[in-house]
């Protein structure tokens, strides 16, 4: 693990020991094994919190923490970027790809598409599969929801969800990335425009795909809980995404236990690039009140 100012760090933790007494669990054997602490000195929600989570690390589960990000992912078979400025995740995968390991990025993958484009070229030079996504996008009813036949093919769809900004991250990066990853989920990964509305504590993104298909994300800067409207041919399905039943951290982690044993990430990179496209579009479109093409 590269990067220990997340709380998805604690709760992967808890998956994986809680995971290695379960036989027919695929996180079964999965172990951190090394970490290196990081750090951004750009975010307060970073480095404030760097030293809790290092130390429930060592103290909760005797992960050993070496002096550099190299020395991780020399020690390492495969790697987990946590770090929760997005803006660092360019240079961390820098220094990892060359050794060639399979590497999850936690979301947010980049917060701009150059330094996206950069991490897949990387990844393509050094022949490294690489995954990211947000938890959001394996939330049970969702996964269902997209597996449910008999009402058509899916013509559009409305997103909502919590999204506060935080000093530090480019707007939607921060929690508009998990409404944007259930979006692109739903609709694929041929967006091609975008338009952002806001008004006080509201904030709407509106994409245009290929096929002309329109896709909503609303998001609510004050609370509120995540889900998701899918409209098909012959109706639409109201997608409610609740506690209860497998929570969605451990429907990524499986995920990503796949990834790691197989090396084919379930999120092709291509729609990776499309939602951080999508994303810092949306942003600008924010700014200056024009639609973007992507």
């Amino acid at each position: 693990m590269i990067g220990l100012d997340t709380s998805h760090v604690s709760i992967f933790a808890a998956l994986l020991h809680r995971h290695q007494a379960a036989d027919a669990s695929c996180l079964r054997g999965i172990t951190i094994g090394c970490a290196y602490p990081g750090g951004s000195s750009r975010m307060e929600l970073s480095y404030s919190r760097v030293d809790r989570y290092k130390n429930e690390l060592i103290r909760e589960y005797g992960v050993p923490m070496l002096s550099s990000i190299e020395a991780v992912a020399e020690a390492a078979d495969v790697i987990m970027i946590e770090s929760v400025d997005g803006s660092t995740h360019l240079e961390q995968f820098s220094k990892v790809a060359p050794y060639g390991k399979p590497v999850f990025i936690d979301k947010p993958f980049a917060t701009c598409f150059a330094d996206a484009l950069a991490i897949v070229a990387l990844a393509e030079r050094y022949s490294v599969p690489i995954m990211s996504a947000s938890s959001l996008r394996y939330a049970s009813a969702l996964t269902d929801a997209l597996e449910r036949v008999g009402h058509g093919d899916i013509i559009g769809a409305d997103v909502y969800g919590p999204m506060p900004f935080v000093h530090g991250q480019a707007d939607y990066f921060w929690y508009g990335i998990h409404a944007a990853e259930m979006l692109f989920a739903i609709m694929g990964h041929s967006s091609r425009q975008v338009h952002t509305l806001c008004s006080g504590g509201h904030e709407v993104m509106t994409g245009t795909w290929a096929d002309g298909r329109i896709g909503v994300v609303r998001g609510r800067r004050q609370g509120g809980c995540f889900g998701a409207v899918i409209h098909r041919e012959r109706g639409s399905d109201h997608v409610g995404i609740h506690p209860g039943g497998k929570p969605y951290y451990e429907s990524l982690l499986e995920q990503v236990a796949h990834f790691f044993r197989k090396g084919i990430s379930p999120v092709a990179p291509k729609e990776t690039l499309a939602v951080i496209s999508f994303l810092e579009a949306a942003n600008r479109s924010r700014e200056t009140g024009m639609s973007y093409d992507l």
